[in-house]
């Protein structure tokens, strides 16, 4: 299983090329995606995504929120912000997400090296982070 952040499904949805692409189609054809929810919300948040789009993202299996993971959350994003990296906290969700479920994050967006660097958040890189 696998999650995957905005970034990969931007690429993927506008048909771009790279291997973090080609995992993600791999890994729905094996139907080995789980939607992390703050992905979600940022993926529907798109105004120009067509709903067709929206209603396969939205029927993907989600990652369940455990008790504490918001204060686990906060405390990752304080670790990572200590020492003096981003931090957005919709990264810092998506990555504790990831880090309770145990799954890695496909993603390109090299900011998440900080939550790798911090909690040993499993990345899988694709070529914009490289």
């Amino acid at each position: 299983m696998i999650a995957v952040d905005t970034s990969t499904w931007i690429a993927f949805l506008q048909g771009d090329g790279g291997e973090d692409v080609d995992l993600l189609d791999r890994a729905l054809q094996d139907r080995q995606v789980l939607m992390v929810p703050v992905v979600l919300t940022e993926m529907l948040s798109g105004p120009r995504l067509p709903s067709d789009v929206a209603q396969t993202l939205s029927e993907l299996p989600l990652i369940e929120i455990g008790p504490g993971y918001w204060q686990r959350a906060a405390e990752l994003r304080a670790k990572v912000l200590a020492k003096r990296r981003k931090a957005r906290l919709g990264d810092a969700l998506i990555a504790q997400s990831c880090i309770d479920r145990r799954i890695p994050l496909l993603t390109r967006d090299r900011d998440f090296r900080s939550f790798a660097a911090a909690a040993g958040l499993d990345l899988l890189i694709g070529p914009a982070a490289a």
